[in-house]
């Protein structure tokens, strides 16, 4: 008996993410795939994954595959979600890679560093469109606007960095819910 999804579902679905989200945004591309597409996982069990990928070591998204994986069919599912992740879109750098390498100095050449500043302005819009979307659902109550605020304050608008923001407001955004959720 079957627990989870083919791991070829996995390998496909993820293999699509690794292509939509070329240049960034790749969370929101999970999100879309893994929660609203597949049914595969709730929004509450998609953020888990995705706080849990963001404080391990590694690159966050690869985490949040691996971490997926993993839910839904074991080691095979990591394996198998991983390995979609990362085949082609890695083919697909080491191509524009060498090609942008062998244009720097030719007539031409400037469109690929100008496709590459537009992917990372497309992987912007999409992370700033799944923040909306998940907070509209999930940030309940003054108190986790308010942290939600501060945090982009700081990192956006005063220029903290994330390890300095985040090692002061994890610390208060937990003892404020604590004191807020007392019985």
């Amino acid at each position: 008996m079957q627990i989870g999804p083919p791991l070829s579902a996995l390998f496909i679905s993820f293999m699509r993410i690794g292509l939509s989200g070329f240049g960034g945004g790749l969370a929101a591309w999970t999100r879309r795939e893994i929660v609203q597409r597949r049914g595969w996982m709730d929004d509450k069990g998609f953020l888990s994954g995705y706080a849990l990928a963001q404080l391990m070591p590694g690159a966050t998204n690869v985490n949040l595959a691996v971490f997926i994986g993993t839910q839904m069919r074991g080691p095979a599912g990591a394996i198998a979600c991983f390995a979609g992740l990362n085949i082609l879109p890695l083919a697909i750098v080491l191509i524009a890679g060498t090609l942008y390498l062998h244009s720097q100095g030719q007539t031409g050449g400037a469109w690929i560093g100008g496709a590459l500043a537009g992917m990372g302005a497309v992987a912007i819009g999409l992370n700033i469109g799944t923040g909306v979307r998940l907070a509209r659902r999930n940030i309940r109550g003054l108190v986790p606007v308010m942290v939600v605020a501060a945090i982009t304050l700081a990192i956006g608008w005063f220029d903290f960095s994330l390890v300095h923001t985040l090692l002061v407001m994890m610390p208060a955004s937990l003892l404020l819910t604590w004191l807020t959720h007392k019985p």
